[in-house]
């Protein structure tokens, strides 16, 4: 970003810009013009502009072969076609399924950067920061990824111990009857007998994320 000035305008903002410390000054003698420039990144709107993008080139790979994305080291996520990639979030000590959902590309970066899962809510159409709201943030022990780099693992810790935000601890806490199973009937059968929280008490009058 560099800027010209010339005739009597020169002689006050720039003395005034450069006691602030705010410009470096470079004279062309050809022209008698003089060109001055912020001496710092931040000052060059391209930089900001670029931050997130330059931030997703150096955490994401592009995907140049299925040897590079099966067995390299190189972090090459494929997103469908809606922008979503897949994700399975599990207990890091017990193993047990907590809830599956969806990151799109900002949702990844701001995990693995975070340290804290965040997804995209669908049903809300934004990022969704997990326990942004209930305090039931999940801390990423382990990111792990699929063969073909199109599904992502988190093994994670829960503050409060849930991650529904029904109140039960998992997503997961009913069973459907299958094979001989339904000999008994057809019902869900609770595997959850008591839920961890009170939905209501958490999230007050916000808008139920579950659609019909």
């Amino acid at each position: 970003m560099i800027f010209e000035l010339h005739g009597a305008i020169q002689s006050g903002w720039r003395e005034l810009l450069i006691l602030a410390g705010m410009i470096e000054v470079r004279t062309n003698n050809s022209d008698n013009q003089v060109s001055f420039q912020p001496p710092f990144p931040f000052w060059n709107k391209s930089v900001a502009d670029t931050h997130s993008s330059s931030d997703a080139l150096r955490l994401f790979a592009p995907r140049t072969s299925i040897e590079q994305v099966e067995e390299g080291n190189e972090l090459a996520p494929k997103f469908d076609e809606k922008g979503f990639i897949p994700c399975v979030t599990t207990d890091h000590v017990s193993g047990e399924l907590l809830m599956v959902a969806v990151m799109n590309q900002e949702a990844l970066e701001k995990t693995i950067v975070t340290g804290e899962a965040h997804y995209f809510s669908r049903s809300r159409q934004c990022l969704w920061h997990k326990g942004a709201t209930s305090g039931l943030v999940q801390k990423v022990v382990e990111m792990r990824i699929d063969d073909d780099q199109d599904c992502i693992w988190l093994r994670v810790d829960v503050a409060g111990g849930a991650s529904c935000h029904v109140g039960y601890r998992s997503c997961f806490y009913r069973k459907v009857p299958v094979g001989v199973q339904r000999d008994s009937g057809s019902e869900l059968e609770y595997i959850e007998a008591e839920k961890t929280f009170d939905p209501k008490e958490v999230y007050g009058d916000a808008p139920n994320p579950t659609q019909l």
